[in-house]
């Protein structure tokens, strides 16, 4: 009386590409996310590691501070930059982040 009969539902019918269009839209976004961002991060990454590889003795640079100055002395991990005359600092090499033309400096 106060109780209504339950009836079972029919199966629906199972998706016939096993969930892959579920997941695709998630997948292209992976691949949009390598493209776009990933993969041009490895290339600077790549790029800045061979520029500091080949920094030598009168290489122009400027620092990630902003200092520019000639290269003096290179050692292992660190760098003497001379920044003005008679003024040498100590950088350490992945802090250089641009190889300047020669000649770019012309006050020291």
């Amino acid at each position: 009386m106060l109780i209504s009969n339950a009836w079972a539902q029919a199966s629906s019918a199972s998706d016939p590409t096993g969930g892959l269009m579920g997941m695709l839209p998630i997948l292209l976004m992976f691949v949009v996310l390598y493209f776009l961002m990933i993969r041009p991060q490895m290339k600077r990454s790549k790029e800045h590691k061979t520029m500091v590889e080949a920094l030598a003795k009168g290489d122009e640079v400027i620092t990630q501070g902003g200092m520019a100055g000639r290269i003096v002395k290179v050692g292992d991990a660190y760098l003497q930059v001379e920044i003005a005359p008679n003024v040498e600092i100590a950088v350490q090499k992945q802090a250089v982040s641009t190889l300047l033309p020669k000649g770019t400096l012309k006050t020291l």
